[in-house]
């Protein structure tokens, strides 16, 4: 069995327990547990890589020349760029050189956002990125998995649809971004009734609960 683009499906994991890690990671509890393997697409796709004050430790292994102030955030947060052809300049001989040092953005990241979401990934520059996300697959340990999992791509919907009523804070910019506030509002498209142990989605959404949202990827 193979995928759109040709190649073999990937495991993405049980979909209940994926989404509290990601949850955690996207809260800055931890990092996300990504089946990597050999790939490096989002090490080479033209990502900018933001760092806060505070990770002192990435810092002191990044080289200054290639940090640059964060536009919109306060002093000492910075981001790093790419090289000509969209790599991460931390990428050596395909690998990350400061793995056990990389920025919390780099541990957090995880492209399963996108297949869990079902937001597009359409940007020119992250098409190996997309090609990852096609072939991941999810499992569900029962009902209520798979009905979480239909919360997510509802919240993906309501972003994409209504974008224009969320006030300008909570806009998504991005691809990433919509993904990650699906994950983060999905709760508000699920009804957790006590008569039975499967949540059920929400077909109306209390959507100025959603829109006061200060949640932001």
């Amino acid at each position: 069995m193979t995928t759109e683009d040709g190649g073999a499906p990937l495991a993405a994991g049980e979909f209940s327990t994926w989404l509290i890690e990601i949850q955690g990671a996207i809260r800055g509890e931890h990092g996300s547990d990504v089946p990597c393997g050999s790939c490096t697409a989002c090490c080479t796709s033209s990502q900018f890589i933001h760092i806060s004050p505070g990770e002192t430790d990435a810092l002191a292994h990044i080289p200054p020349a290639l940090l640059f102030p964060s536009p919109g955030l306060p002093r000492g947060h910075v981001v790093m760029g790419y090289d000509e052809r969209g790599h991460c300049p931390m990428l050596i001989d395909n690998a990350c050189s400061i793995y056990e040092h990389r920025p919390h953005t780099c541990r957090a990241y995880d492209c399963r956002v996108f297949p869990a979401s079902g937001v597009d990934l359409d940007e020119a520059n992250k098409m190996q990125i997309a090609e990852r996300v096609r072939r991941w697959q999810f499992s569900y340990a029962d009902d209520s998995a798979r009905v979480q999992h239909l919360a997510v791509q509802a919240a993906a919907s309501f972003i994409t649809n209504d974008i224009d009523s969320l006030p300008e804070r909570s806009r998504p910019a991005n691809a990433t971004q919509r993904a990650i506030l699906a994950i983060e509002i999905h709760d508000d498209f699920l009804d957790r009734g006590e008569r039975t142990n499967i949540p059920t989605l929400v077909e109306a959404p209390d959507t100025e609960a959603i829109r006061s949202t200060e949640a932001i990827p």
